[in-house]
């Protein structure tokens, strides 16, 4: 394909203790966020959440409890990265899932996408990321977790 589509995911991954996992950007040292990335055209977004999560962490969402929360973020694109859509496209909308772990767990970064990982607290993990839709929906999980 030759342009992206206008189409993301962003998946929060969390454990039961609501502890976060954030991601360093390579392209952008100091830009914390969730797995994210953009649907390619054969997939359903659960599949793009899944393939998304394997590459840039190495974990195996089939593995743990994926949830499509429902939400959807429309935003502006950013002039950097206008590139990559076809001309004329200026927003994306993003579909936020969210992804349960039974407790912290080692990933395997992608280098070209990520130079680091950290897991956080919830409150803390919201306050570190760049994107407002990243905080947003940290700042759900303690009502979206049963069990919180």
């Amino acid at each position: 394909m030759l342009y992206k589509l206008p189409v993301s995911v962003l998946v929060v991954i969390y454990t039961a203790a609501l502890d976060v996992l954030l991601l360093e950007r390579a392209d952008h040292p100091g830009y914390w966020q969730s797995v994210t990335g953009s649907q390619d055209e054969d997939e359903n977004l659960c599949e793009t959440a899944m393939r998304e999560v394997g590459e840039e962490t190495g974990l195996d969402a089939t593995r743990h409890m994926l949830t499509d929360w429902q939400v959807q973020n429309v935003y502006e694109i950013y002039a950097k990265w206008q590139y990559r859509y076809m001309p004329g496209t200026t927003h994306n909308t993003e579909h936020v899932f969210g992804l349960e772990l039974p407790g912290v767990l080692p990933v395997q970064l992608s280098p070209r996408e990520h130079l680091s990982y950290i897991w956080l607290p919830w409150q803390e993990a919201a306050e570190k990321v760049f994107s407002p839709s990243n905080r947003a929906a940290i700042l759900q999980l303690p009502r979206r977790v049963s069990h919180a």
